[in-house]
């Protein structure tokens, strides 16, 4: 059990669902916590993640950091996708292990489930049929994470949770055009469409000089900066989105992921997940009264029989509830206040037709989400719009 005072870990704790995290855990008392930045901890080099476990020897680790991206950043960087998540996932796990840490959670994504999986996706669905293509070598990734999660459970009787959220949306998210998922990126599309056709070139520069798009940035000439934005379907009152829009999405708050994780970093052990009564005697041995004595190692070392297959020890986090793509552009439009146009670009790929989960288990361990869509794409947008200022 983790105390007010134990030393927290963040991996990523700069980004969308790490800075939730840690916000979440401050909220509740716990404030011995530790992050880094990817400049003062490149998680992709074993000899710098070993002297960092080295010196901070973490009670708890939170796994948040991801080389993540949309449909376009998954297509260019495949090798990028797969390799740069294996090596911050091995380092990070085997190195909490090698120092001990008492609880691991290791946050990956629901493309981990086939392209074609029975709706909703329960855990069990997972490596039943292949993958979605573009987003292949990340699901891969994601998938060696949690197996790495549930084998050292099993071999060491280590208590590593990996949960699964869906489509997280929040403050910190990335609104950068080439690489952001697609809220922020259907979010910034609108609101740019609508400051062109306004021309509002203030704050156009404004957002430009922000986050720049593929080098060019405020200080450019207008052509230039229209010229740049029609290569992401930008355009005088209009805006061309990928896809059909009719791939059914569903869509997490970034702090009801937060909420959810820090639950069950703090309540959920391996043994809530796969029944009790035949991990933790197995693994911690017994007292003389029969009750689990949680400091004993007696057992460890491999494949238990008695246990039989244990597998999908993983959680799904999320709302059970899905929209469309266009439906969600209706939502950002009414959000935005755009009345200009949108349009579906068929020729370009949809992704998973569908990807809505399961969440029983997660409701099971005490937890259910509390943000809508509709509010959550307007808090988002007043986030966005604050971090112009």
């Amino acid at each position: 059990m983790l105390g007010k005072n134990s030393k927290i870990y963040v991996a990523g704790h700069h980004g969308l669902v790490g800075s939730a995290i840690w916000n979440n855990l401050l909220q509740r008392g716990y404030t011995n916590l530790v992050g880094r930045t990817h400049a003062e901890l490149d998680l992709t080099d074993q000899l710098a993640v070993k002297r960092f476990f080295d010196e901070e020897r973490p009670d708890a680790v939170v796994l948040a950091a991801a080389f993540v991206g949309g449909i376009m950043a998954n297509s260019l960087y495949r090798a990028d996708f797969i390799m740069m998540n294996m090596k911050i996932q091995c380092n990070v796990i085997s190195e909490s292990y090698a120092h001990g840490v008492k609880k691991l959670l290791f946050l990956g994504s629901t493309c981990i489930y086939p392209k074609n999986a029975p709706q909703p996706m329960k855990e069990d669905a997972l490596l039943t049929s292949p993958l979605e293509y573009t987003n292949e070598e990340y699901a891969i990734a994601k998938i060696a994470g949690l197996k790495m999660c549930e084998s050292y459970n099993l071999q060491y009787g280590t208590n590593y949770i990996a949960v699964m959220p869906t489509n997280l949306y929040g403050p910190n998210d990335n609104f950068h055009l080439e690489n952001s998922h697609v809220m922020p990126a259907m979010m910034r599309k609108v609101y740019l469409a609508k400051l062109i056709h306004d021309g509002n070139w203030e704050r156009i520069r404004k957002d430009m000089n922000k986050r720049p798009v593929e080098s060019v940035n405020g200080s450019n000439s207008e052509m230039e900066i229209l010229s740049v934005l029609a290569k992401y379907g930008i355009y005088d009152n209009r805006v061309a989105l990928w896809g059909t829009g009719r791939p059914l999405r569903e869509f997490l708050w970034s702090e009801d992921m937060a909420d959810a994780s820090v639950h069950v970093l703090l309540n959920v052990d391996f043994s809530d997940i796969i029944g009790i009564e035949k991990y933790s005697s197995v693994f911690f041995g017994t007292t003389t009264n029969g009750s689990v004595d949680r400091n004993s190692s007696e057992g460890r070392g491999g494949a238990i029989p008695s246990l039989g297959e244990i597998r999908n020890c993983h959680i799904n986090v999320g709302t059970g509830k899905e929209l469309t793509i266009r439906e969600l552009s209706e939502i950002v439009v009414r959000v935005v206040g755009f009345e200009g146009k949108v349009e579906f670009d068929a020729s370009k790929p949809d992704g998973t037709p569908r990807k809505l989960i399961d969440v029983e288990k997660l409701h099971s361990l005490g937890w259910r989400h509390k943000v809508e869509i509709e509010d959550g794409v307007g808090r988002l947008y007043k986030w966005y719009q604050a971090s112009l200022q």
